[in-house]
């Protein structure tokens, strides 16, 4: 049960932004923007960033929601998800994905974590500053949205299948939910 009152059986942040509906929007703006928006990195690879970031901030509702939308993005190679998330270093994404992920999870720890190494790293495997910037920007912005979910203690769902129904919505694009 969520610390506030908010929609009932309504999961996640969706029911946060709800409450708040004056600064969902501009949550809901931004990960449409970074998820979305132009970008040198598929709407696949940012979902997947933002599924591994929460998978490391041990946030369920947004881990598995933000796998789900990247799995229906990822199509026929959906299994890469999984892969990522069970052991990024053994995987099958490329290592500009495996620099890009390397980041990303020390984004999560702290900024200051990332090194001149990690940066050579990925600009060595074809990043480019606009990589770079749109990896630590969803890396640190699903931080805060994962602590924001788990600081009020969202709804989170257990059952699978609603996060596959859930994955498919989020694939098209993330728009503010109507106040109930």
């Amino acid at each position: 049960m969520a610390y506030i009152q908010v929609p009932e059986g309504v999961p996640g942040i969706r029911s946060l932004v709800m409450f708040r509906p004056e600064t969902g929007k501009h949550l809901y703006d931004l990960a449409q923007a970074l998820l979305r928006g132009e970008s040198p990195l598929t709407e696949a690879e940012r979902e997947l960033i933002a599924a591994y970031v929460s998978y490391r901030n041990d946030c369920m509702f947004c881990w598995s929601s933000h796998a789900a939308a990247s799995r229906c993005l990822y199509g026929d190679e959906k299994n890469i998800v999984d892969e990522v998330l069970n052991d990024m270093h053994r995987s099958n994404v490329s290592d500009k994905m495996k620099a890009l992920l390397n980041i990303a999870g020390k984004v999560q720890i702290l900024g200051k974590e990332v090194t001149d190494e990690d940066i050579a790293e990925a600009r060595k495997h074809g990043a480019d500053d606009r990589t770079l910037h749109d990896t630590v920007l969803i890396a640190a912005s699903f931080s805060m949205f994962n602590r924001y979910v788990d600081g009020l203690a969202s709804f989170t769902p257990t059952d699978p299948v609603v996060y596959e129904e859930m994955g498919k919505r989020m694939a098209k694009g993330y728009v503010l939910p109507q106040q109930q």
